[in-house]
C-alpha cells in the first residue's frame, strides 16, 4: 500500500512539472482555435472588372412623330389626330461590357462611385396601318403613314453606391445618371391627290440619349483582390421615344 501511495505522488509531481513547462495554447474546439475571429473584407480603394449581361428593352413610340407630322398638315385636310398612332415594342438581348469604380469604407459601411458600360444593341419599331381619308365620291383623297424605329447600340451609367459589409459579401444599392448611344428614325408621309408624295423625316445617327439609373447588387470577395459581382439595373431614357431597359449582369472584378 505504501508503495502505491509513493508511486502516485511521484506521478502527480511529474505531470505538474510538465504542465508548468508547456506554453499556453488556445483550447481547440472542432477545427478552429478558440479566440480566433473571422475578418471582414476590405473594399476601400479602386477596382475594375468585366461583365456579361442579359436584358430586355421596352420602347413606347406614342407621340414620337407628332412634332414632325404637324408640318405636313398644310398639305392635307387631315389633322394631327388622323396620323396613325404609333405603338410599343420590346426586345431581349445578351451583351458584354465593363465597370470601374472607387470605394470608401468606414467599418461595415461602404460608399462609392461606379461607372458601368454595356453593349447590347436593342432594337424596336412601330409601323401601324396607314390612315386613309376617302372623299364624298368614294375616292382616296389622302393617305397618312407613320413609322419609327430605334437601335440602342451602347448604354451605361455613372452611379453612386451604398453598401454594408457582411463577411466577404457587400450587398449594395445604386442610383445615378444613365447615358446611351442610339440610332432614331422617324418618318411621316402623306399621299393623296397631289404630286409628289410629301414626306418629313427625322434621322438621328449615333445620337446620345440621357436618363437615370437605379439598381441593386452584391459583390463577393474571393481571394487576392478578386471579387464576383451580380446585379440588377433599371435605366430610363428621355427621348422622343420612351425607352427603358432592365438588365441583369454577372462579372469578375479586381480591387487594387
Amino acid at each position: 500500500m505504501r508503495r502505491l501511495l509513493i508511486a502516485a505522488a511521484l506521478l502527480g509531481a511529474v505531470q505538474t512539472a510538465q504542465a508548468a513547462d508547456m506554453p499556453d495554447f488556445p483550447v481547440l474546439r472542432g477545427s478552429f482555435p478558440e479566440g480566433l475571429s473571422s475578418t471582414r473584407a476590405i473594399w476601400d480603394g479602386f477596382y475594375v472588372g468585366g461583365q456579361a449581361s442579359y436584358g430586355s428593352s421596352n420602347m413606347n413610340f406614342r407621340g414620337a412623330n407628332d412634332q414632325i407630322a404637324t408640318g405636313l398638315m398644310a398639305y392635307s385636310p387631315l389633322t394631327l389626330q388622323d396620323v396613325p398612332e404609333l405603338g410599343k415594342s420590346s426586345d431581349q438581348r445578351t451583351g458584354y461590357g465593363g465597370f470601374i469604380g472607387y470605394n470608401s469604407q468606414w467599418e461595415d459601411v461602404v460608399l462609392g462611385l461606379d461607372a458601368s458600360f454595356a453593349h447590347g444593341n436593342f432594337h424596336g419599331g412601330s409601323s401601324p396601318t396607314p390612315f386613309r381619308y376617302i372623299n364624298g365620291l368614294g375616292q382616296l383623297a389622302t393617305q397618312a403613314s407613320s413609322v419609327a424605329s430605334v437601335d440602342m447600340k451602347d448604354f451605361g451609367s455613372l452611379r453612386g453606391r451604398a453598401g454594408y459589409v457582411i463577411g466577404n459579401f457587400l450587398p449594395y444599392l445604386s442610383a445615378g445618371f444613365a447615358l446611351g448611344r442610339a440610332d432614331i428614325d422617324r418618318t411621316v408621309s402623306l399621299l393623296g391627290n397631289f404630286d409628289p408624295l410629301v414626306t418629313t423625316r427625322s434621322s438621328q445617327k449615333d445620337h446620345f440619349v440621357y436618363g437615370y439609373s437605379v439598381g441593386a447588387g452584391v459583390d463577393v470577395m474571393l481571394v487576392a483582390g478578386f471579387f464576383l459581382r451580380a446585379e440588377y439595373e433599371y435605366q430610363r431614357f428621355a427621348t422622343p421615344v420612351d425607352i427603358n431597359i432592365n438588365t441583369v449582369r454577372g462579372g469578375l472584378g479586381y480591387k487594387f
